[in-house]
């Protein structure tokens, strides 16, 4: 494949990437959810006063609900808001571009990977299995779901792509290692699961490739590490200093003191205990029953059933369908075949593997697995696979000869996969763009929005507003927050600084956050309420604002 093809090509993938993460990106899902819009207010606090909600002054990790989480992303969505404004395509803008680096990124990575050592590939088909990688990336469920939403993940599954990618490079060409040591170091500020996985992949490169990395210049290995160094020293003093900085990973944990896993343990051993029975205190001893927890968490992101037809919770995916094709499914098993008996170089190999087992690991020590978004460094591996597989498949099923009715097998084969390529395709467009907003707008915490709207009309008549924070509500205030673009200057002084916890009750301004008792609110005279069709009866409701689904979602009423 000649070069000026290959980058026609790369172009319009890139192009349709772009497409398809920037196409109705403020419409579809059909509402930030509570992490976007809790981001995309640091991010506008931040550009207004330097410090995020808080008060924190450039803050390297964001207290947001007490739920302390890397700030890197916040630092991404400011030009963007800067831009677009404080609204659902300023705030998403950001993850849609780092999506189409990803595509770029994934191309030019399985080119270093596959260009050396390998027997089973010609020069051109190492050229397709990157441009082929790249379009699987593109066009995945997985990777657009995360692309068209604030999640910094998947800042942090691009960020890995690139250190990796220069990595390689930097053994050619040293001074691409300091690019690589500072997307590694950057990482640690993206998401709470690279600070398990990225140490592990740059590790894993280094053992894989230490006689290159070895041969070359020591200046440029110890600026390399000197410069992921400084990079990540902000991060190490805040977790050092900061006994809440990890509250999320141990909140999360399936060691924390709050699982039912940990409950349900000591019940058995009591159980134990009081029968005496010593084969019971074995095999329900703790760190049994953790290790059991963990290899089962570690396992389930493997199986078929969540990967293309389930998925896990309906933010992490569109409805119908599971992360991946199932049209790739074959590809993948054939692809993960190839590449491990195929004559490809051992460090290929190994650096692809070990990427792809190393994936679930921050995962598989947390609840409520599997889990689409700790774990979706496994990008670009599955892809890899998939790409492997159509390959190899493609050039087995052209040697077939056989015929019917002199039509050649190879081409009915051919034309069945190519239909059920685009049934696939299709039925997922459907399901995403169009079928999505309709079926999930709960899970989206749909209706603030439309709620603040009639709340701007309505509260020069009142003299105080409620609003409920009783689940589903339960993060309401960001919500009022971030459409009302209340300054973050008067924010910083009024807003309650709680010493920990996630149960935060806020007020500013007129607006108060509370469960609301209609039996005894309805007393109170001038006061207008927003909660939950639970919390105000129908027959008092001013406003009822519905999910897309036709389900009520916010009630007003006034007194």
């Amino acid at each position: 494949m000649n070069k000026k093809l290959a980058l026609v090509l790369l172009t319009g993938i890139v192009i349709l990437a772009g497409v398809l993460r920037l196409w109705q990106l403020g419409n579809v899902p059909p509402s930030l959810d509570w992490d976007e819009v809790a981001l995309g207010y640091d991010a506008y606090s931040i550009i207004s006063t330097g410090k995020d909600e808080y008060g924190k002054f450039l803050p390297v990790v964001l207290r947001s609900f007490d739920d302390y989480k890397p700030a890197l992303y916040a630092y991404l969505a400011i030009p963007s808001v800067l831009v677009f404004g404080l609204n659902e395509f300023g705030v998403r803008f950001s993850s849609a571009v780092f999506g189409m680096i990803a595509v770029l990124a994934t191309y030019f990575l399985v080119k270093e990977l596959f260009s050396i050592g390998s027997k089973e590939l010609t020069s051109k088909t190492q050229e397709l299995l990157a441009l082929l990688s790249a379009m699987l990336i593109a066009i995945s469920p997985w990777h657009i779901q995360f692309s068209r939403v604030a999640f910094e993940a998947n800042v942090g599954a691009v960020l890995n792509i690139l250190a990796a990618l220069f990595f390689l490079k930097g053994l050619k060409r040293p001074k691409l290692l300091l690019l690589s040591a500072f997307f590694a170091g950057l990482n640690i500020y993206s998401y709470q699961s690279e600070k398990v996985f990225t140490p592990l992949l740059v590790l894993a490169l280094c053992i894989i490739y230490k006689k290159e990395l070895f041969s070359l210049s020591k200046k440029y290995i110890t600026l390399a590490i000197f410069l992921g160094l400084i990079v990540v020293s902000p991060m190490i003093f805040y977790i050092y200093y900061n006994s809440q900085a990890l509250l999320r990973v141990t909140g999360t944990s399936i060691f924390s003191y709050q699982t039912v896993l940990l409950k349900t343990n000591i019940s058995k051993i009591e159980k134990d205990s009081a029968n005496n029975d010593k084969l019971g205190l074995i095999l329900d001893n703790r760190r049994l029953v953790y290790a059991k927890a963990i290899i089962s968490g570690y396992i389930s992101h493997f199986d078929p059933n969540w990967l293309f037809v389930t998925g896990d919770i309906s933010r992490h995916h569109a409805p119908g369908m599971g992360i991946l094709y199932l049209f790739e499914f074959p590809f993948i098993l054939f692809g993960i075949y190839m590449l491990l008996f195929g004559k490809f170089d051992p460090k290929t190999k190994l650096v692809v593997f070990l990427w792809f087992l190393l994936a679930p690991l921050p995962a598989s020590i947390t609840t409520e697995v599997p889990h689409a978004v700790r774990t979706l460094n496994f990008l670009p591996t599955w892809q890899i696979f998939s790409a492997l597989g159509i390959i190899f498949a493609v050039q087995k099923i052209s040697n077939i000869k056989y015929k019917i009715s002199k039509i050649h097998i190879k081409y009915l084969i051919f034309l069945l996969c190519f239909l059920f390529f685009i049934f696939n395709f299709s039925y997922y467009l459907n399901q995403y763009f169009v079928q999505l907003n309709y079926y999930d707008s709960q899970d989206w915490q749909y209706g603030y929005k439309q709620t603040i709207d009639q709340v701007k009309a309505l509260e020069s008549k009142y003299k105080e507003v409620i609003i409920s924070d009783k689940q589903p509500m339960d993060k309401s205030y960001m919500f009022f927050l971030f459409y009302l673009k209340y300054p973050p200057s008067e924010y910083q002084k009024i807003g309650e600084k709680s010493s920990g916890g996630y149960a935060v009750h806020h007020s500013f301004g007129k607006y108060t956050f509370r469960p609301i008792d209609w039996q005894k609110d309805s007393l109170k005279k001038g006061v207008l309420y927003i909660g939950n069709p639970d919390e105000i009866p129908l027959g008092v409701s001013m406003k009822t604002i519905y999910n897309l689904n036709g389900t009520p979602a916010i009630r007003i009423a006034g007194t």
